[in-house]
This record gives C-alpha cells, sequence and structure tokens, in this order.
C-alpha cells in the first residue's frame, strides 16, 4: 500500500488550523490549458474525474476551513454555478473581478474586505496535491508564527514536483527564511499555490493588477517569507498534457 493511504487516523495530526477562511484564487484565464479552456474556466477543467475546484474544495474541507472566498473573472457565471452546485459543508463568497481581471496581488487586495480572518490561507485553484502523512493545511497552521511572518508558503522540491517544467521558485535556510532562485539557476523547490498570509502583507497596495510575486519580494526583504515543505504528491496540472499525465500517476498511486 502507497504510504499516501495509510489512514490518517494512525498517525499524529497538527492541531486544527487557527484561522477558518480560505482565499481560492479561480479568476485566471487559463490560456496554457486551450483548448480545454475554450469553453469552460480552468478550475472546472476535470482531472481523475474531478474539477480542479472540486479537488482544492476537497482540501479546505478535509482541513476544516469553514468559509471560501473566490474570485472569478473568465467565464465567471459558470464558476459561480458550479460553486452554487457542487460546493457543501464550506459557506461561499464571490470576489467579482469581472470589470477587470486584477492578477493575484490585485485579486488578493479586492478580495480583502470579504475576508475576516488575519492571518487567512490562499489556494490555487488550478494544482492538485495529495497530502502524505500529514495534512498539509493543517501543517502550515501550525507552522505559521505572526511575530515573525507574513507569508508561509507550501513549497514541494523540485525532484517532486509533478508535471513542472521550470527550474524551481525558492532556496530556503535552515530557519525557513526564503530566498528567489538567482537567474539563470535552478533553486529546490517549486511552489505548490498554496500558503498563509497576514493582511500585514497588503499594506500600502491598492486594487489594480499586480502580481503577488512583488509583495513576496518585499517580505523576503524583510525576512518575513518562510516556507513549509510539503510531505505529499503535488502536480503542475497547467496544460492538456499534464492533465493526462496527473491522471496517470494518480491511477498508480
Amino acid at each position: 500500500m502507497s504510504r499516501y493511504k495509510k489512514p490518517l487516523a494512525l498517525r499524529p495530526q497538527p492541531a486544527a488550523p487557527p484561522l477558518d477562511t480560505a482565499m481560492v484564487l479561480a479568476a485566471g484565464l487559463g490560456k496554457r490549458m486551450r483548448p480545454l479552456t475554450a469553453t469552460r474556466p480552468k478550475p472546472l477543467v476535470e482531472v481523475a474525474g474531478k474539477a480542479l475546484l472540486d479537488h482544492a474544495f476537497d482540501r479546505l474541507r478535509a482541513a476544516g476551513v469553514k468559509r471560501a472566498v473566490v474570485n472569478v473573472h473568465y467565464l465567471a457565471d459558470a464558476l459561480e454555478a458550479h460553486l452554487k452546485r457542487r460546493v457543501q459543508g464550506i459557506e461561499v463568497a464571490v470576489s467579482d473581478e469581472r470589470a477587470q481581471l486584477l492578477e493575484t496581488g490585485g485579486g488578493l487586495v479586492h478580495a480583502l474586505p470579504l475576508i475576516g480572518d488575519d492571518p487567512f490561507l490562499v489556494v490555487n485553484s488550478d494544482n492538485l496535491w495529495v497530502d502524505g502523512p500529514a495534512d498539509s493545511i493543517r501543517s502550515l497552521a501550525a507552522r505559521w508564527d505572526d511575530g515573525n511572518m507574513d507569508a508561509l508558503l507550501l513549497l514541494v522540491p523540485l525532484a517532486r514536483a509533478n508535471c513542472h517544467n521550470g527550474p524551481g521558485d525558492f532556496h530556503m535556510d535552515g530557519a525557513g527564511r526564503l530566498s528567489r532562485r538567482k537567474p539563470g539557476r535552478i533553486a529546490p523547490f517549486v511552489f505548490t499555490g498554496v500558503q498563509i498570509v497576514s493582511k500585514r502583507l497588503f499594506e500600502g497596495a491598492k486594487a489594480e493588477p499586480f502580481s503577488l510575486n512583488i509583495l513576496w519580494d518585499r517580505a523576503i526583504a524583510a525576512g518575513r517569507a518562510f516556507g513549509l515543505v510539503h510531505n505529499g504528491l503535488w502536480f503542475d496540472v497547467g496544460t492538456p498534457p499534464a492533465v493526462k499525465r496527473t491522471e496517470e500517476m494518480l491511477r498508480h498511486e
């Protein structure tokens, strides 16, 4: 039996998360996933018989998250209909970006009035992960140190970043502090799309299109961006071939 399938009840689990709310990023155009996204938003592309968005909500529900704020832009009506029809056990609020796509940073700033928790969880809806010996969201919550952190990113070793073709994103020191990959070099860790952030991270930021990378860089410079290594499977489901490859790998687990 795969170690990823052992009953969780037999393993020590981190304490329940000190936060109830997650921001689910679901507004992107999904250009790399064409033609699958010609008629549906990327979060509704199915992998192993289930929409990517539903895989993400399964992980949120398992971690005890009670409320999710979901941003929408591309084919927003389809996303909203899916949320109303399929999501159960989690209260959902929609952050509407129909008028303008705000990217990851601006989208989060725009949604802040809907997010009560500080810190709060952020999850990209277009990645897929399987927990290992412990629930990854709960592990992030147990690791959070509000006095020293503005962002805590869940990372996977580059060697275990399935379907991912990039050179890595971050280096991490012994205390977990992050630094960027140098240009032309390889970094050992890849961001999984799962993180906890403090509202301090967004001080002075406006609800206009910009990448969250800008705020990460500010936190890195201040020594307040940290990482935690994911102990299970992770898949970069960014293209149609990656969907097929992910399904093949999941069948053999």
